[in-house]
């Protein structure tokens, strides 16, 4: 039996914690926070940071949707559930930060059920990934190593399963190169049974916070200039074109009649793109793309796959 208002509970928990740690760490701006209700049904509340010390923008935001009749882009791979009333409690955030050295990221939890006359289903998904400009071994290194942490409990073999899908779903096809680092992203769970999946679900959103501020509070007072944060606004590009063209989370929100501003709110406050560019051979710049963009065993030290 699952207990949507348990996970509710939950999730606005994990949102208040995040802004909450977010705003310690900028120490300059706060979230403003913006109630919002669905015409189809439900409603959320989207807190956004702007102009910070450290974050340039932030959002972090919750949502509890329902309607009569599942979009298409989340029963494409369960056709029996065409049709379907549903409900979706989620958060998602995405935070751009300002120093260039300091990565973009993501993160995502969600839990999904629907029912018709004929079927009725019920699962998780999330899960968080890492965008650097400048990237640094030892930051990504600690990152999938939270990653792993979290998942090991409920199984040796989720954490290589959830990241080889990160790698896959964070990857711009007409780039040919995966968005960022990586991390874990997983959908569809539920054969723990709700108590299990449940719980996985809270050790993966519990190991946001440790992945990402202790980066944050090493590089966020690295020294830069112009050319490091034009590199940065272009690579923002590559961040927009994700999340426009191939993003679920994206899809779904616009397809369910969400809030466009809230779903919205993942892109950066300034970008910028660049004809036909390619970094200087030898560079700090084409090092991200040498040593980076490629899906990689980051915790088993090997060289990143060629394509």
């Amino acid at each position: 039996m699952n207990d949507l208002d348990q996970v509710k509970d939950y999730l606005q928990a994990l949102q208040n914690r995040v802004v909450t740690e977010l705003e310690q760490l900028d120490g300059k701006a706060r979230f403003r926070r913006d109630a919002w209700d669905r015409p189809g049904g439900g409603g959320g509340l989207s807190c956004v940071l702007s102009g910070g010390a450290v974050f340039e923008q932030a959002g972090v935001g919750f949502s509890h949707v329902f309607g009569d009749k599942m979009p298409p882009s989340a029963t494409n791979h369960r056709p029996e559930l065409s049709g379907s009333g549903f409900q979706a409690v989620g958060v998602s955030l995405v935070i751009h930060p300002r120093n260039p050295y300091v990565p973009t990221t993501h993160a995502n939890y969600r839990f999904f059920t629907a029912s018709n006359e004929d079927a009725s289903a019920w699962w998780f998904g999330g899960g968080f990934d890492l965008t650097p400009y400048y990237a640094f071994e030892e930051d990504v290194i600690h990152w999938h190593q939270v990653a792993k942490d979290a998942c090991t409990p409920f199984g040796d073999n989720l954490y290589p399963r959830y990241k080889k899908w990160c790698d896959e779903y964070f990857f711009l096809k007409h780039r040919n190169e995966t968005r960022g680092v990586g991390g874990l992203f997983f959908d569809d769970v539920n054969e723990l049974g709700f108590e299990k999946s449940f719980q996985f679900l809270q050790s993966t959103g519990d190991a946001f916070l440790p992945a990402y501020c202790p980066i944050v509070k090493k590089r966020k007072d690295h020294r830069y200039g112009e050319r490091q944060r034009e590199f940065q606004l272009y690579r923002r590009g590559r961040y927009v074109e994700f999340n426009l063209i191939y993003d679920r989370g994206t899809i779904f929100g616009l397809q369910s009649g969400g809030r466009t501003e809230s779903i919205l709110m993942s892109l950066p406050p300034r970008v910028r793109w660049e004809y036909n560019w390619h970094p200087e051979a030898g560079s700090a710049e084409a090092k991200l793309y040498s040593d980076f963009l490629r899906p990689r065993d980051w915790l088993g030290g090997g060289a990143p796959t060629p394509r």
